[in-house]
């Protein structure tokens, strides 16, 4: 099973919150979701915690891709823009170093229009086992 097939299987939290993977290879990763109501805060636009899910899912496919367990170990997000109800939402992860042990990467979530919404960087611990 590859990690996109593997990853929007097994991570049951994004495939719950609307996410999925679509485009996964060793220089990027790609993961989409559409804002629905069950996403919006009380200001009536899409919550931090659901466009954190959503990058999170690249971030992982990205650093898992290799085939190597690897674990986020820390991240930051920035807030851009706002997403709304109906936004197709893209987040794209590319790596900015990718170490055997501690691999950083940066992804950059879009609406359907190539808006930025959020950027977010993150940094993983790679295990020495493989990822099944």
């Amino acid at each position: 099973m590859d990690i996109k097939e593997l990853l929007n299987k097994r991570d049951r939290f994004a495939a719950n919150a609307g996410c999925q993977i679509t485009e996964v290879d060793e220089h990027h990763a790609v993961a989409m979701m559409t804002v629905t109501e069950a996403h919006l805060n009380g200001g009536d636009v899409c919550q931090g915690g659901a466009l954190f899910t959503l990058a999170d899912l690249a971030i992982a496919a990205l650093m898992n891709s290799g085939g190597q367990l690897t674990f986020g170990i820390s991240n930051s997000l920035m807030f851009v823009s706002s997403a709304r109800l109906g936004d197709t939402l893209r987040a794209e992860a590319v790596h900015v170093a990718n170490h055997h042990k501690i691999p950083a990467v940066e992804v950059t979530v879009t609406n359907q229009e190539g808006r930025v919404i959020c950027h977010i960087t993150g940094m993983g611990y790679r295990k020495d086992v493989a990822i099944s």
